[in-house]
């Protein structure tokens, strides 16, 4: 609709807000496919309420520049700021998250409550994605990693994290390994051995609940089948917000495209 001004958080692959004057749908195809710019791999980002203002972000201006080009069509992307984002964004003010591919297919997931009762496995494996990427082992919940991963004395961490965790059963992969040590390991570039090696060190270890596994974290690699439960907004103030996975017959249901290309 002419006239319409959206804010747009990209979380991946690259860490900014932008102003557009596109719908989400129109937004994603624009962003992967009708753009100049060379793009393959996955889009994350989250509707931000146009609304929202730091003084850190001059949105009023961007949105004054969000003018339709001579031939009519919409302004699709209007950059706001690369650096240092996501710290500056209030939890409250973001809206649905997209997951898409490159061909412009996506998924919505809508925000909730976290329950830490429904993960009760010893280890889980978190894929940091913004604005630091990681692969960690770590014994911690979603929620406790949160805290930790934010933390003013964490050297690794940062104010604000955007991140997701793997599929991953501890003894159902100690016992495969055990049983077969070449088995492939789903985690980019981690053998399997790694893996194995690291959970052995944080068990036998008083007090340690966290192990880093990889200084990158791929996510473009990793098939959204192959995450647990959803993506998690962390803050150093405590503060959260959980975006839970849809099933797969859900998103094969609504998502229909999408769920092709997983």
């Amino acid at each position: 609709m002419a006239g319409e001004k959206h804010l747009y958080l990209i979380m991946h692959p690259n860490h900014s807000l932008i102003a557009s004057a596109l719908e989400p749908e129109h937004f994603i195809r624009h962003y992967v496919q009708g753009s100049t710019r060379y793009f393959e791999g996955r889009l994350i980002f989250v509707e931000v309420d146009p609304a929202f203002r730091n003084p850190y972000f001059d949105i009023d201006t961007a949105y004054s520049e969000l003018k339709p080009h001579e031939d009519g069509t919409p302004k699709a992307t209007k950059f706001i700021k690369s650096y240092r984002v996501l710290e500056h964004i209030d939890f409250s003010a973001l809206g649905k998250l997209y997951v898409c591919n490159s061909l412009g297919d996506y998924v919505a997931l809508d925000s909730a409550d976290y329950n830490p009762s429904l993960d009760t496995d010893e280890f889980r494996i978190m894929l940091e994605i913004n604005p630091v990427r990681f692969i960690v082992l770590t014994k911690y919940n979603f929620k406790q990693f949160g805290t930790f991963i934010t933390d003013p004395k964490n050297s690794k961490g940062a104010p604000k994290m955007f991140f997701t965790q793997l599929e991953f059963r501890t003894e159902e992969f100690l016992r495969d390994f055990e049983e077969n040590p070449l088995i492939r390991c789903y985690v980019p570039g981690i053998h399997p051995a790694r893996l194995r090696n690291a959970i052995m060190e944080v068990r036998n270890t008083p007090g340690k609940f966290v192990k880093g596994l990889s200084l990158d974290c791929p996510i473009d690699k990793i098939s959204y089948k192959l995450l647990r439960d959803g993506f998690m907004f962390a803050s150093q103030d405590g503060s959260y917000r959980y975006y839970p996975l849809l099933s797969l017959d859900e998103v094969e249901h609504r998502f229909y495209k999408y769920w092709k290309s997983m």
